[in-house]
């Protein structure tokens, strides 16, 4: 993948349509693998993008909605804090993205982290973390693209899978 020019993306502050738009994309149970294997009701995602509108105007970052070369939504990528209490980097921000099958093996969830990435850099933020399941191979590979290293591995409480804790300076070089 690193030879090759990554695609052309764009990112936007979530808007009302995105949380219908983001329930469409996330219905696969394939993408929802490593997010509690089942797809969310479309209140979870409309309660979703007005929580990532306020951070946005609070914070100047969130998750942002990721669009193809023709303008579509493919999912979304950002950061927000960690929102787990009780394990993991609790206060931390995590930089997170989740695309649709379709946009899977095509460069998208890289181009769209590193946007991801400059912009909370330019929002001030000091670092960043990533979450990972041990088992999604393809996550872990756009952390090694980000130039982020793995800080600790752990056990989900409700699960109790293994997962990765990767950290990434951005107020460095």
């Amino acid at each position: 993948m690193t030879d090759r020019p990554l695609p052309v993306i764009a990112l936007r502050v979530p808007t009302d349509e995105d949380a219908l738009a983001w329930h469409r994309v996330f219905a696969d149970p394939d993408v929802m693998e490593f997010h509690g294997g089942r797809p969310a009701e479309l209140s979870v995602y409309e309660e979703l993008t007005a929580r990532q509108r306020r951070h946005d105007a609070e914070r100047g970052f969130c998750l942002w909605t990721v669009l193809d070369e023709d303008g579509e939504v493919v999912g979304f990528t950002g950061a927000q804090p960690w929102p787990h209490e009780g394990f993991g980097p609790v206060g931390e921000i995590e930089i997170r993205w989740r695309l649709a099958r379709r946009a899977w093996g095509r460069g998208y969830a890289t181009a769209a982290a590193r946007t991801a990435v400059e912009r909370v850099r330019e929002a001030g933020v000091p670092e960043v973390v990533a979450m990972v399941d041990a088992r999604n191979e393809r996550s872990i590979a756009v952390t090694r693209r980000l130039g982020m290293e793995l800080a600790e591995t752990f056990r989900t409480p409700v699960a109790g899978r293994e997962g990765y804790c990767f950290r990434l300076r951005l107020d460095e070089g």
